[in-house]
């Protein structure tokens, strides 16, 4: 058991996936506090020039490129990653070896230059999907085994990496690279693509004619400045003797809600309403499972919702922050109240210009962009 007392700073930072949502708002907060970061990733970064701000573009499954990267810095915080949500027979060879080239070789290669570069702490960003597999999970805790069903390209390569760089930590001596593990849940906030896009989607469809699951069934988010605090925190517990090396910790908002609930608020404030009559989630997955087995055999159109994104209605799907409490004296900063009306104005404006945009669906899976 490590000192939580221990700390250190972060030196100088490298951010892997420093263009998307949760990278370019990582590099933006170090920037504030004054770090010099560098920002790497395979699409030029969305924010503007700063004195202390490096761009790297390039492939993460490139050795030199990836050399390149570490060189000269003290702290790894590595969010890039394909989200790739395929799982089953949709899965070809071809989305396999792509996922696998850059979550899981992509990550060994980003531990062996920082380890060969010496790097110090290394902050990895997997997600709460590593311990769930399709059960009812009510505050549950970093005991939890990995599962071992793989519903998802992107949960399986979560396991195999986090597993990895959990396994790579230096040790209590501090000789080597210290590691640990994030795990988020449904990340949101100002610039997410993801979360609320296919709830908007949904809605534009005319597919919400009810209510999926009990009222009192309850998963949670990790806003994003929320999740970065936490970042921020566990690299800084990366010290001989810390309390962070060798771990992973649940980062959320320490408040579960039930997913209606939660997204009622902007799907509201959009000019929708959501309907009133709820229906068992047990039925709609098997009617899901069913209508995705037809598309895969036979080619009809894919499901209105996959199993998987049913599973998280009608299942308890949270998690306890008290390891992270505990270890890293973390508390979010912000209340889902106080973030959601923080957001609720860009949220409202990205519906209404994929309303007005024909709501086009989000990048296809097929071609999921690098995510932060």
């Amino acid at each position: 058991m490590g000192d939580s007392t221990l700390t250190t700073d972060l030196g100088r930072v490298l951010v892997t996936g420093g263009s998307g949502f949760v990278g370019a708002n990582l590099v933006t907060e170090l920037l504030d506090r004054g770090h010099e970061v560098r920002s790497f990733d395979r699409v030029p970064s969305p924010l503007p020039a700063h004195p202390k701000l490096e761009v790297l573009e390039g492939d993460i499954c490139d050795l030199e490129t990836v050399a390149a990267a570490v060189a000269g810095t003290d702290t790894v915080f590595h969010t890039a990653a394909i989200i790739d949500l395929m799982g089953g027979a949709s899965v070809t060879e071809e989305y396999r070896k792509r996922s696998f080239s850059v979550n899981v070789t992509g990550t060994e290669n980003l531990v062996h230059a920082a380890q060969a570069a010496g790097v110090k702490r290394f902050v990895y960003t997997a997600s709460n999907s590593v311990v769930m597999g399709g059960k009812k999970i009510s505050g549950g805790d970093e005991t939890l085994p990995y599962t071992e069903r793989f519903n998802d390209l992107y949960t399986e390569t979560k396991v195999v990496a986090e597993k990895f760089v959990l396994a790579a930590n230096g040790g209590e001596d501090g000789a080597g690279l210290l590691t640990c593990s994030i795990r988020p849940s449904g990340i949101w906030g100002r610039g997410d693509q993801t979360m609320f896009r296919k709830v908007f989607e949904s809605v534009l469809a005319g597919h919400v004619k009810v209510l999926v699951g009990g009222k009192n069934v309850k998963l949670d988010n990790s806003y994003v400045h929320n999740l970065i605090h936490g970042f921020i925190l566990a690299a800084q517990h990366l010290v001989p003797g810390g309390t962070a090396p060798g771990q992973a910790y649940f980062i959320n908002d320490g408040d579960p809600i039930n997913m209606f609930e939660f997204s009622r608020p902007v799907v509201e404030a959009c000019g929708q309403s959501y309907p009133k009559i709820r229906v068992p989630g047990r039925l709609v997955w098997f009617a899901m499972t069913v209508w995705q087995w037809f598309h895969f055999k036979f080619g009809i159109p894919k499901p209105m919702v996959e199993p998987l994104g049913v599973e998280r209605l009608y299942l308890d799907n949270y998690f306890s922050i008290a390891k992270a409490k505990r270890d890293l004296g973390y508390e979010p900063l912000f209340t889902t109240e106080r973030a959601m009306d923080e957001c609720l104005p860009y949220y409202v404006d990205l519906f209404h210009q994929m309303k007005n945009a024909g709501h086009a669906p989000a990048v296809s899976i097929a071609a999921a962009p690098l995510e932060g």
